[in-house]
């Protein structure tokens, strides 16, 4: 699913520096997090399925995933998106996060496994995007939509799914690298009221990091004037990359 201002991908024939990515999509359109900025997002895709050392590379250089494409910001006035990540060696969750952690533990079942596509996914997908106000103009998602934003995928790509006895009350769409996850959409029912359904998601996957080996969870971007991404920086110490560099916040 593209970002583009008329939901069309207009393909390219130019070749990525690297020479294994193709860019498919690279024109202005409005920006999705910002009224009145436009954003410059190329999409590029992989001609061939990314090793976990590969997509580390791709996250560390500020990328994102949707569908099978990657892309990265190249705004030509604004650089309010900033890739941010956590340290999970180094992070050390809030005591409200720690309530929440408890909460969540003692209400859900957390299951791991590969994505799963079926309507009752569907349905708590868009219930999320309409009474969280994000829908704007856009049409509800369909199985083929829901599946070619989360679920197919250029790299390898988890789910974690949380369960209020026989209730599906959130879904979380993961990617792997060797030593990183990537947090690509999180949607909940926001009719649920036992716990902050995002913020443990954000907990549970800086667990998952922690129980595989990873040392790096991947947040999306940050976006100070954006409610619906300003969020993340509760979450320290974390690290954002701005100007090239990754930069520390404590």
């Amino acid at each position: 699913m593209l970002g583009c201002a008329n939901g069309k991908v207009h393909y390219a024939s130019l070749m990525h520096p690297t020479s294994t990515e193709i860019v498919v999509f690279d024109s202005l359109h409005p920006c999705s997090y910002l009224p009145g900025r436009t954003a410059r997002l190329p999409y590029r895709h992989p001609v061939a399925r990314l090793t976990p050392e590969e997509f580390d590379e791709r996250l560390a250089a500020g990328d994102r995933r949707s569908g099978v494409f990657l892309y990265r910001t190249q705004c030509p006035a604004c650089q309010a998106c900033e890739p941010i990540r956590l340290d999970v060696t180094t992070f050390r969750p809030s005591a409200t996060q720690r309530r929440e952690k408890r909460r969540g533990d003692a209400l859900l079942q957390v299951r791991v496994g590969e994505p799963v596509i079926d309507q009752e996914r569907v349905d708590l997908y868009n219930r999320h995007r309409e009474l969280r106000g994000l829908s704007h103009d856009d049409e509800p998602l369909d199985y083929e939509s829901y599946a070619d934003f989360l679920v197919h995928s250029c790299c390898e790509t988890w789910e974690l799914s949380y369960w209020h006895g026989e209730r599906l009350v959130a879904v979380a769409i993961v990617d792997a690298g060797r030593t990183s996850l990537s947090a690509v959409y999180c949607c909940y029912d926001p009719a649920f009221s036992g716990v902050s359904l995002g913020t443990y998601s954000v907990l549970r996957e800086v667990e998952l990091c922690r129980d595989t080996g990873r040392r790096h969870l991947y947040l999306g971007f940050f976006i100070a004037q954006s409610p619906h991404m300003s969020y993340k920086a509760r979450f320290r110490p974390h690290e954002r990359r701005i100007a090239g560099q990754w930069q520390l916040f404590a």
